[in-house]
């Protein structure tokens, strides 16, 4: 286990839902499985005017994510004795209370001027901060280290992107900078490293000449709920494509790294995004991607809501829910194989999943041996990697059908898998930035994101499909594909043999 330094983690935007829902609950569970350093303290800070017990009443002990029923009441307050809230008037105000409230805090609880600014709040601010916290000396690093974390989303367009990243490189260094993407800290997102590179079966396979297709999907059973207002100004290319999506991409695409770094890693990631083809004429654009929206219908008896009758949703919205990408990388691993990646809202079932589609055998021997294998790499639900091969049927002749050979997370043995937000804390705490996207990773998404924005906003006959609701997307999604392929369209189970899937 890594070292971790004694240090202070000061939370902007305290009051609001993160802190309560994924950050405290994340922080009490590392806790518990003793992660945490001996000298810790948690800062929160917002402009809600709070106390400390205030501040550990409402975002934990009682109004938080952690039901006090299921723990350890002692252990609780333990963990809350940590835990110390500091106002401010404003994000763009002056910080000389917060930062004598974190010097205070450093002293008597020998933090070791060790610093992590986790920044919940909107986008907006973040300049503010960070230009506020080293006008307070904050982001120095001649005593101790200081991180700043910033979540999602990371610009609105490649040009809004590297303006902020722009700005927050006057006040703290590249490597000061943590920008989080919870995606990659899910446990089977990370296994695609392990998978591919330390298994001699898969390494030597995974290319061109082995590989027909790869085919990425994520899709969630909810609308949008009450994010109408938010989701209608981003829509589902910027909410998950941008960010989540071609991260799982650059993980599936990348070249193997010299050694198993944060700098490394990335360097690789970087690479495959900046290898991805950008689609530029209206042509290309038109017949390799596909928006669409979900409309009203009736599921097991119950109306539901079409996109546009949702809450804070405009009634004329051209905003889409369902966004499915066709690209192609300009190296040599990946010439000429096809990259499928689908998002969307109003699915049949919540899933995110890899699969890798084989090349075909070059001649068919066997009755029934036309299946490709299969690898697919299931990221939520039920976590774990399933392989479709072909084997004889019992009894005369050679007649083929599909079996699987599968490994589920579930089946490993007093192992507790942490949860995204768990795994990212610690490792911006033992300052490993493997799992944290960085400035040109960034960058290089939107670079080709942005022109399919622009072709949906401004292009000449430019569809929006219509779905139903509780259906795999626009009718037409599987035109996509070339070839006789269609999306794999899974059920909430990995193993989708007959007997396997849940069907309501």
């Amino acid at each position: 286990m890594k070292k971790t330094d004694d240090q202070m983690l000061v939370i902007f935007g305290a009051s609001g839902d993160l802190a309560a829902r994924k950050l405290l609950p994340a922080l009490y569970q590392l806790f518990k499985g003793g992660f945490l350093p001996e000298n810790y303290v948690i800062l929160g800070t917002s402009r809600s005017p709070l106390t400390d017990d205030e501040f550990k009443r409402k975002a934990f002990l009682e109004g938080g994510y952690v039901d006090p029923g299921k723990e350890d009441r002692q252990q609780m307050a333990a963990f809350a004795e940590k835990i110390f809230y500091e106002p401010i008037e404003g994000y763009e105000s002056d910080y000389s209370g917060l930062r004598d409230r974190i010097t205070g805090l450093n002293e008597s609880h020998k933090t070791g001027n060790n610093y992590v600014f986790y920044l919940s709040t909107p986008p907006g601010v973040y300049k503010n901060i960070a230009e506020k916290l080293c006008e307070a000396g904050l982001s120095d690093e001649s005593q101790g280290w200081s991180r700043l974390i910033v979540e999602k989303p990371f610009g609105y367009s490649l040009e809004t992107a590297q303006a902020l990243n722009q700005q927050l490189l006057q006040y703290f260094k590249e490597s000061q900078i943590y920008r989080i993407d919870h995606y990659l800290g899910k446990e089977t997102v990370q296994n695609l490293l392990v998978t591919r590179f330390s298994n001699s079966v898969f390494e030597p396979l995974w290319n061109r000449n082995y590989i027909r297709h790869i085919e990425i999907t994520n899709a969630e059973d909810i609308g949008v709920e009450k994010r109408g207002g938010y989701y209608d100004k981003s829509g589902a290319l910027r909410d998950m494509f941008q960010n989540h999506l071609l991260q799982v991409v650059s993980l599936v695409a990348m070249e193997p790294p010299l050694e198993a770094t944060a700098e490394e890693i990335r360097n690789e990631k970087v690479k495959a995004l900046k290898s991805i083809r950008i689609m530029k004429d209206e042509d290309t654009l038109r017949n390799n991607t596909i928006r669409g929206q979900y409309v009203a219908t009736e599921i097991d008896g119950k109306q539901v809501k079409g996109y546009r009758e949702e809450e804070g949703v405009d009634p004329g919205s051209l905003t889409e829910t369902y966004a499915a990408i066709k690209f192609y990388m300009d190296n040599w691993r990946w010439k000429d194989v096809p990259f499928y990646v689908r998002t969307a809202k109003r699915m049949p079932t919540k899933v995110t999943e890899v699969v890798v589609h084989f090349k075909s055998t070059p001649h068919s021997l066997f009755i029934g041996a036309n299946k490709d294998n299969r690898l697919i790499i299931r990221i939520h639900p039920d976590e774990g990697i399933l392989m479709k091969f072909g084997v004889k049927v019992p009894g005369q002749g050679f007649v083929v059908e599909e079996a699987n050979l599968d490994f589920y997370y579930a089946q490993l043995p007093n192992s507790r898998v942490m949860e995204a937000y768990e795994r990212l804390l610690l490792d911006a705490m033992q300052g490993d930035a493997t799992l944290y996207a960085r400035g040109d990773e960034v960058e290089a998404a939107w670079k080709f994101v942005d022109p399919i924005l622009d072709f949906w906003k401004n292009g000449n006959d430019v569809r929006m499909y219509g779905y139903a609701a509780g259906v795999w997307g626009p009718e037409h999604s599987d035109a996509l594909i070339d070839g006789d392929y269609i999306w794999r369209n899974p059920c909430p189970n990995l193993a989708d043999a007959p007997g396997y899937c849940v069907l309501c």
